[in-house]
This record gives structure tokens, C-alpha cells and sequence, in this order.
């Protein structure tokens, strides 16, 4: 038997086009890419979280001279926030990524796979969807309204 899987997403030209929060998050993220720590790879990725209560909080990719020691602005988001407001929803991530010099041409950047795995951890965890969005440098916007659009097949605790 063969199946299709197929993604709903929304995809937003330049930034007009976005909500107030949307626009917030995406600014922070960018603020977030810039601070980022990337002197190996070049390419510096930010990332801002909107919490159910209206706080947000943003990180970036540190690298380390030990490449799989290094972590991405996902999860060094992620984990702050679930460290610190553990009971907390999590209700839109924003992610903007790119090379440290900036290309018009270059496409939004989604979440490595690694990342994906750890925020659906959070998804599954609260269970409730968390709408996420990546971004070139552009302003151009992809949407998703869920992790597993990303992570179909995900793996979480129901499989332990």
C-alpha cells in the first residue's frame, strides 16, 4: 500500500504581510542571528519563542572548535525556555538563518533535523500545536502550524 503525506503551509512574500507579534518575533530572531557565534561556519541562525503568558525569548548557534559540540539557535532557545518556564505553552517559534553575508537569494532556512526532533519534544509535551515560521534574511516567511508538519513521522514517548 502506497500513501502520500502532504504539508499545509503558508508562505508570506516579505514581512508586510505578517501580524504585529509575527513581525516582533521575526525582528527578534533577527537581533538574535546577529549575536550568534559562528566563526567556523559562517552561517549564523537566530531564533525567537512567544510564551502563552506574551514573554519572549530568543537564542543563536553557538559553534565550538569541536563541531558536534556546538548547538543550534532551536535548541539553545528551546532548552533555555523549558529550563526556566517549564510549565509554560509555547505558542509560535520563530527561526532566521543565512550566511554571515547576506545573499537575496537565499531561500528561508527550516530547522536541521536534530531540531526538529527537540521541538516536537516540546509539542508533544504540551500537547498543543506550536505554529512555526523560518525566514531568509529576505523577509521572506515560510508557516507551518505544527512540528510534525516538518516530522511526519516523529519519534516521542509513546514509542518507550
Amino acid at each position: 500500500m502506497k500513501k502520500d503525506i502532504q504539508v499545509r503551509y503558508e508562505y508570506f512574500k516579505n514581512s508586510v504581510e505578517l501580524s504585529d507579534i509575527e513581525k516582533t518575533l521575526l525582528e527578534r530572531a533577527k537581533q538574535a542571528r546577529e549575536n550568534a557565534y559562528a566563526p567556523y561556519s559562517n552561517f549564523l541562525v537566530g531564533c525567537s519563542i512567544l510564551l502563552e503568558n506574551g514573554e519572549i525569548f530568543s537564542g543563536n548557534n553557538q559553534e565550538n572548535a569541536a563541531f558536534p559540540s556546538g548547538l543550534c539557535a532551536e535548541r539553545t532557545a528551546i532548552f533555555w525556555v523549558a529550563a526556566n518556564f517549564p510549565n509554560e505553552k509555547i505558542k509560535k517559534i520563530f527561526i532566521v538563518g543565512g550566511p554571515r553575508e547576506f545573499n537575496v537569494k537565499n531561500p528561508p532556512i527550516p530547522p536541521c533535523g536534530a531540531c526538529r526532533q527537540s521541538l516536537i519534544e516540546y509539542e508533544t509535551k504540551q500537547n498543543e500545536n506550536i505554529d512555526l515560521y523560518f525566514s531568509s534574511m529576505n523577509d521572506e516567511v515560510v508557516k507551518v502550524n505544527s512540528i510534525k508538519d516538518l516530522l511526519p513521522f516523529y519519534f516521542d514517548a509513546t514509542f518507550l
